[in-house]
């Protein structure tokens, strides 16, 4: 994490997240829920690839890296909100 980023709990970013998700995606549900521990691809949210690249694109934008296509743990980067953000974590520069 960068010196210019504030630490923020878990759960506070996955709440800032799964805010940035349901707009993003302009899902029909309340970001309050998205269950920590859904699947984010197929059950659970029901997203697809087209929504998990937009996920990309939007956290990238709003968190200062890039989340790659060619990375190994991509699965487990994007099996949940709780994962996703936890990845956030160790990767954010703002």
């Amino acid at each position: 994490m960068s010196e210019n980023t504030v630490p923020v709990s878990l759960d506070a970013l996955m709440s800032e997240v799964a805010t940035l998700i349901v707009e993003a995606l302009n899902l029909d549900i309340l970001p309050q829920d998205v269950q920590p521990d859904e699947p984010l691809y197929g059950d659970g949210l029901g997203l697809d690839s087209i929504d998990m690249l937009e996920i990309s694109l939007v956290i990238s934008k709003h968190y200062g890296f890039q989340l790659r296509s060619d990375v190994e743990n991509n699965v487990q980067v994007y099996a949940s909100l709780r994962s996703l953000c936890a990845r956030i974590a160790t990767q954010r520069t703002k």
